[in-house]
C-alpha cells in the first residue's frame, strides 16, 4: 500500500483512489497538499495500490472491494501503532469516484462508519452517470455500441450495459438506488462535493461528473459564466454558474485576426492527431482484448477466492431490506438465501424530470437545491430553461434524481490552459499548464473539514 508515514497522534484516514488504467502516483500532487495543509500529525493518506494499471479492467465491484480490504488492513495497522483514527475521508478520481461510492457502501454494512466519523466525500471528474454519449447520431450508436467491449468489466458497468448480480440492473443504478448500502452510506459524510470539467474532458463529460440533465456550458461564447470569488476564471459557482448575458459588442478586426491565427496554429496538432491516431486505435484494441481476456481470468480467481485474498466476506446483500432480511434469517437460523431506450421529446415536456429539488440534511436543516440545473438570475428568473435536456437514457435519469437529492456541493470546473483538462482538474502531472488544478486542489482544501 502506498500510504504516507503518520505519527502517533493522527487520528484521521483520508483515502484516494485512482481512476481507470491509473495508479497512486497520479494522486501525488493531490497527496502532498493535504499533507502540507494539515500536517502528518493529523491525517494518514492512502492511496490504495491494488487496483493499479489493468487491474481497473477489473469492474467496480471488484476495485471496491480492493480499497475496502486495504482500508481494514490500514486501520488495524494504524491501532497496532497506538494510533486511533476517528474519523475518514474518501476521495475518487475518474473510475476512482465509483469505486469510491463502492467501497462506502461495504465500509457502512460491514460497521466501520459507526465506528469511525464520515467527514468529506469527493470526485473529480468521475462518471456518475456512465459514459454512453447523450447523441442519437451514428457516431454515439458506434460509441455506445463498441466502447463497452474494450475495457472488461469496467466498461460494461461503465456504459450501464450489464446486469449486476441478481438484480438483473447495471450497476451504476444500484449503486445510485436510495434504498441500497452505498446511498445509505453517503448520506453519512459530513461534507460531499464533486468537481467536474465544463471543457476538454474527453473522458468524463460534464453531465456525467455533476450529474445535470442540461448542459449550459456547451456554447461558452453566448454565455456569462459566474465564478466563486477567489477562484476566478476555474470554479464556477455552484449555486449559480450563469449571470445574465450581456450585449455582445461586434467582433473587431484585430480580434477576428487573433482567431484565425489561433485556429491555423491548432492545424498541425490536428494534421498528427489524423496520422496518428488509426495506428494508436488500432494498438489500443489489441490491447484491450489482451487485458480483457487477463481481468475476466483475474475476476473468477476473485470470486472463488484463488488469489491469496478472502473476498466472501464483502459479498454484502445490497439493499436495506436485503440487510434485514438477512439479519432475520440469521436470527430464525434460516440457510435458505436489452438496449436502453430514449426518452421521447414528449416525456421532456412534462418538465417532472426537471423540477428542482429542495433536500433536508440530517440535522434536519434545509439544503439548497444540489440539482445543478438551478442557476437563477438574482431576480429569480431561470437561466437554465434555455437549455435543451440532453438525450440521456431513463436509468441515467434516475441515477441523476437519487444523487441530487442526498444532496451535494457541484462545481464546475473551467480549465483553459491544456486540453487534457481530466488530467489537469488533480495536477496528475507536474507541469505549468496544469496550474489551474493547483486552485481546484486549493478549492477543495479550503472545504474540508479536518
Amino acid at each position: 500500500m502506498a500510504d504516507i508515514k503518520s505519527p502517533s497522534k493522527v487520528d484521521h484516514l483520508c483515502v484516494l483512489v485512482h481512476g481507470l488504467w491509473g495508479n497512486p502516483s497520479h494522486l501525488d500532487y493531490m497527496a502532498a497538499v493535504l499533507k502540507e495543509r494539515y500536517g502528518e500529525d493529523h491525517i494518514h493518506v492512502l492511496c490504495p495500490e491494488t487496483n493499479s494499471g489493468n487491474f481497473t479492467y477489473d469492474g467496480i465491484e471488484v476495485g471496491g472491494e480492493r480499497v475496502v480490504n486495504e482500508v481494514e488492513e490500514t486501520l488495524e495497522k494504524l491501532e497496532n501503532e497506538g494510533q486511533k483514527i476517528t474519523k475518514i475521508s474518501i476521495v475518487g478520481y475518474s473510475l476512482g469516484g465509483l469505486v469510491a461510492r463502492y467501497a462506502i457502501g461495504l465500509l457502512h454494512a460491514h460497521g466501520w462508519l459507526d465506528k469511525v466519523q464520515p467527514m468529506n466525500f469527493t470526485t473529480f471528474a468521475s462518471p456518475h452517470v456512465g459514459v454512453r454519449t447523450p447523441s442519437k447520431g451514428l457516431g454515439g450508436h458506434i460509441w455506445n455500441g463498441l466502447g463497452p467491449r474494450m475495457v472488461s468489466m469496467s466498461g460494461q458497468q461503465l456504459f450501464m450495459v450489464d446486469s449486476f448480480r441478481q438484480t438483473g440492473r447495471p450497476l451504476l443504478s444500484i449503486l445510485a438506488d436510495p434504498e441500497s448500502i452505498f446511498i445509505q452510506g453517503l448520506k453519512r459524510f459530513q461534507n460531499r462535493s464533486v468537481y467536474g470539467n465544463i471543457v476538454n474532458d474527453r473522458t468524463t463529460s460534464f453531465y456525467t461528473t455533476l450529474f445535470m440533465k442540461k448542459d449550459p456550458f456547451h456554447d461558452l461564447e453566448n454565455i456569462n459564466i459566474n465564478y466563486v470569488d477567489g477562484y476566478e476564471q476555474v470554479i464556477i459557482d455552484p449555486d449559480e454558474h450563469l449571470l445574465p448575458r450581456t450585449p455582445k459588442e461586434p467582433e473587431t478586426c484585430s480580434e477576428t485576426w487573433i482567431r484565425y491565427k489561433a485556429t491555423a496554429q491548432n492545424l498541425p496538432f490536428y494534421f498528427l492527431v489524423m496520422v496518428l491516431l488509426p495506428p494508436a486505435v488500432m494498438a489500443f484494441v489489441v490491447n484491450s482484448g489482451i487485458q480483457t481476456f487477463r481481468s475476466q481470468k483475474r475476476i473468477r480467481l476473485h470470486l472463488e477466492g484463488k488469489n491469496g485474498k478472502l473476498f466472501g466476506k464483502y459479498k454484502v446483500p445490497l439493499l436495506v431490506q436485503d440487510v434485514q432480511r438477512a439479519m432475520d434469517e440469521a436470527v430464525e437460523g434460516a440457510n435458505a438465501r436489452q438496449e436502453p431506450e430514449y426518452l421521447s421529446s414528449s416525456d421532456l415536456e412534462t418538465g417532472d424530470l426537471l423540477q428542482k429539488t429542495t433536500t433536508t440534511s440530517e440535522s434536519g436543516s434545509v439544503l439548497p437545491p444540489y440539482e445543478g440545473e438551478s442557476s437563477v438570475t438574482h431576480k429569480g428568473h431561470s437561466l437554465m430553461s434555455e437549455f435543451p435536456t440532453l438525450v440521456l437514457t431513463p436509468d441515467q435519469f434516475d441515477i441523476i434524481d437519487s444523487l441530487n437529492e442526498v444532496g451535494f456541493k457541484k462545481y464546475p470546473v473551467y480549465i483553459h490552459n491544456h486540453r487534457h483538462s481530466h488530467a489537469a482538474i488533480v495536477v496528475r502531472i507536474q507541469k505549468d499548464d496544469f496550474n489551474e488544478g493547483k486552485q481546484v486542489m486549493k478549492h477543495w482544501l479550503d472545504r474540508m473539514a479536518v
